[in-house]
């Protein structure tokens, strides 16, 4: 199974965009793309290799907001990392800025941010995934290239696509909200449960309505019955 690709791309003001975007949709194959990054050039698909990954786009270096992002997320890594999750970044600017704005990062957040950022300079994979804004894409005659938006993707070791966030620039992410449902999604997985509001790893869990009480009790023990369709159970972290 493959993403739908975009239709033939169509110039404007002598710039390549798709004359269509990509229908991304959870359960569809993340696509894949070759690119530079400053670790080196990567192909997206062999660089997943098995693993849980989060690919998380930035507007544009050396500014606050993707600064305060990108140290935070530097500094939860070793948290992905407990939990098999490979972590890349991207942003519109090349290696050279890439380079100098991780030195300021480091400085300003006190953390050593030591996963690849792509240089996606002639946004193709921004527009390949979207990250960008409908009016910077109807104003490409007028403005050039659109800066990215801060788009958030889950991807599990199939490489299909288990999560999506979209912000607007002017709105920094919870790093803590990625964690917590890359630990919701690898739960489900592996204990067959779902999650309920705001939930926290080692919390309980929710009974999915199509395995019965009965299973349910065989299959975790206590099983706490709110109502026929609402039960709890707990399954440790």
């Amino acid at each position: 199974m493959t993403a739908q690709r975009s239709a033939a791309p169509v110039f404007r003001r002598f710039i390549q965009v798709p004359a269509e975007q990509p229908r991304l949709r959870l359960g569809s194959i993340a696509p894949n793309f070759q690119a530079k990054t400053n670790q080196g050039d990567i192909d997206f698909h062999q660089w997943l290799g098995d693993s849980w990954a989060i690919l998380f786009s930035h507007p544009a270096d050396f500014t606050p907001v993707c600064t305060t992002e990108l140290g935070a997320f530097a500094k939860l890594k070793p948290e992905f990392d407990k939990r098999g999750v490979k972590m890349i970044g991207l942003s519109a600017d090349d290696l050279g800025s890439h380079n100098e704005w991780i030195a300021d990062i480091n400085e300003v957040c006190s953390t050593n941010v030591t996963f690849p950022i792509i240089a996606d300079k002639d946004r193709k994979v921004a527009f390949t995934y979207d990250m960008v804004t409908e009016d910077d894409m109807q104003n490409i005659e007028k403005k050039g290239l659109p800066f990215t938006i801060r788009s958030v993707f889950v991807i599990d070791p199939a490489k299909k696509i288990r999560l999506m966030m979209i912000y607007p620039a002017s709105t920094g992410r919870n790093t803590a909200e990625v964690l917590r449902v890359i630990d919701s999604l690898q739960t489900g997985d592996k204990k067959g449960v779902v999650t309920p509001i705001n939930w926290n790893a080692g919390e309980d869990v929710i009974v999915p309505p199509s395995v019965s009480t009965e299973d349910a009790k065989k299959k975790f023990g206590e099983v706490k019955e709110v109502k026929p369709y609402l039960r709890y159970t707990n399954v440790g972290k």
